[in-house]
C-alpha cells in the first residue's frame, strides 16, 4: 500500500469507497436519531449529500487530499483541513473500503496526515466522529493513533 496526492480522476474511486465505507455509518445515525431530524439532515438520501460533501472536499483549495492506493486500486483516502491562526490541523474526512478494513490502511491514512500537518508547522490536531456504535471503529483508529477524546454533547430537535 502506498499513499499519494489526490489527483481528479481519483474521484469516482473516492466516491465510491467513501459511500461503501459509510453505509454501516449512516445505518447507525438513522437507528439513534429522532426520524424528523434524520430526515431534516438527509432529505434526498444520504448518499446523495455525502458524494457532494466529498466532491466538494476533493476540489476545495483549503484542503489537502491523500489517496491510499493496494494493487493499483484507490482503497483509502484523508482530507485535511489547515488554520494557520490556531495551528490546528483537522482531518477533516477518512474512509477506507470496507474490503481493505482491518488492514491497517486507516491508521496509516492517518499517521500519514499528522505528519504532514507536523511538518506544515501544525501544533495540534483535531478530528471529529460520531459517538454512535457505526462509528466504533473510527473512534477505535483514532484512539490507536494517539488521539484523547473530549467528550462533547450535541443536541438535536426538529423545529
Amino acid at each position: 500500500m502506498q499513499i499519494e496526492s489526490y489527483d481528479p480522476h481519483h474521484l469516482d474511486a473516492v466516491i465510491r469507497l467513501s459511500l461503501r465505507a459509510w453505509t454501516p455509518v449512516f445505518d447507525s445515525i438513522q437507528k439513534v436519531m429522532n426520524a424528523d431530524v434524520y430526515q431534516a439532515f438527509y432529505p434526498d438520501n444520504w448518499r446523495v449529500s455525502q458524494q457532494k460533501a466529498v466532491e466538494n472536499v476533493c476540489a476545495a483549495e483549503d484542503t489537502n487530499v491523500w489517496v491510499a492506493i493496494d494493487i493499483g486500486s484507490t482503497v483509502g483516502f484523508v482530507a485535511v483541513k489547515l488554520d494557520s491562526e490556531s495551528s490546528m490541523g483537522e482531518i477533516y474526512m477518512v474512509a477506507v473500503d470496507p474490503d481493505f478494513q482491518g488492514q491497517g490502511i486507516g491508521s496509516a491514512l492517518i499517521e500519514f496526515a499528522l505528519d504532514w500537518m507536523k511538518n506544515a508547522g501544525m501544533s495540534v490536531a483535531m478530528v471529529d466522529t460520531g459517538g454512535d456504535p457505526g462509528h466504533a471503529p473510527a473512534r477505535r483508529t483514532y484512539e490507536k493513533v494517539g488521539f484523547e477524546l473530549l467528550p462533547i454533547a450535541r443536541y438535536f430537535e426538529k423545529l
